[in-house]
């Protein structure tokens, strides 16, 4: 687990002035929206919503909205770690919305592979988001690798921005992880990504094959969003929409 905490330059401004910051955005967002999350994966917005209505007090489904249904632009994520990437999608939605954004990045790391795919987990195939190339592709990598040699591990960095009307930021990361191992086939219909062939530690069953509520409370990005929990309760707190 990592925490890291960045002020962007300039002097916090009054929440309440989080009107005039509207005025100043590209973006319009519907009333009663107090959470974007900087994703066009559906399958994450759901997973997100999960987890965090129950730990932040006040927070609602219907308040958290994902920046797909803004038609919002995915930026380039030219980071060289999940840390920087997911700062960088999360600061694109801020700046364009004045509204206060959650994003993360998160991908898997093959032990024999000296940690890749990495950064690259979603377009590892070649091709964004084709989530079955990506795993025929690394399964076919590893097809020759024994069990006791197939250790791996998720990592995911969530983010927070907290825009101000000042143009400043308040920063927040969490990074959490889950480390396991993978399997030779895919199981299990749950999930996405490479869920259906990696096994948490302790179980024998894969992360497609676990309940929601089973995976939400030992994944990656659990860990992660549960940190971060406390900081968006702080956030909202101070009325920053």
């Amino acid at each position: 687990m990592s925490t890291t905490s960045v002020n962007s330059p300039g002097a916090a401004s009054d929440p309440g002035s989080v009107h005039d910051l509207k005025a100043q955005t590209t973006v319009h967002v519907r009333d009663g929206v107090r959470l974007i999350l900087a994703t066009h994966n559906e399958h994450k917005v759901r997973e997100l919503r999960e987890i965090l209505v129950p730990l932040v007090s006040g927070l609602a489904p219907e308040h958290i909205i994902g920046a797909e249904s803004l038609a919002l632009p995915e930026p380039v994520e030219d980071g060289v770690t999940f840390e920087q990437n997911a700062l960088i999608k999360a600061r694109a939605v801020a700046s364009a919305t004045g509204v206060m954004t959650l994003a993360d990045d998160s991908g898997l790391g093959v032990d024999v592979m000296g940690g890749a795919p990495g950064i690259f987990s979603a377009r590892w195939a070649g091709r964004h988001g084709d989530d079955a190339a990506n795993r025929h592709l690394l399964l076919a990598q590893l097809a020759d690798i024994a069990r006791e040699h197939r250790g791996a591990q998720f990592t995911c960095a969530a983010a927070l921005v907290v825009p101000h009307a000042d143009g400043s930021m308040d920063e927040h990361v969490e990074t959490g992880v889950m480390r396991g191992h993978l399997g030779f086939t895919e199981h299990g219909e749950n999930g996405f990504g490479y869920d259906p062939v990696f096994y948490p530690d302790g179980y024998d069953r894969t992360n497609a094959e676990l309940r929601p509520q089973e995976k939400d409370a030992i994944s990656h990005r659990g860990k992660a969003f549960r940190q971060l929990a406390p900081f968006v309760e702080h956030a909202l707190a101070l009325g920053t929409r």
